[in-house]
């Protein structure tokens, strides 16, 4: 019974690493993509539309608050009614 309890902690423990390192990989690739022009938090889609062009392809409203996603070559924007919420860089 006592060797479960090992083996359920280092199983917990491996877990855990490999959690701490997808989030580290995430930050790094965030901040490589940090010279990357990006809409910002709280632009309209109107100034986005000016800034940046027309989007590649446009996904309706969803849910509540409705939640709309234009995406571009390099970015992905996510608004909340017209303001941008999130832009991220696409892979």
């Amino acid at each position: 019974m006592k060797g479960r309890w090992v083996l359920a902690a280092i199983a917990a423990a491996f877990l855990a690493m490999s959690t701490a390192s997808a989030d580290q990989l995430l930050i790094e690739t965030i901040q490589k993509d940090g010279t990357m022009q990006r809409p910002e938090r709280g632009m309209t889609m109107e100034r986005v539309r000016e800034a940046f062009g027309t989007p590649q392809t446009r996904q309706g409203a969803v849910g509540e608050p409705p939640i709309t996603r234009w995406q571009y070559e390099s970015f992905t924007v996510y608004f909340e009614h017209d303001r941008v919420i999130h832009a991220v860089a696409r892979r």
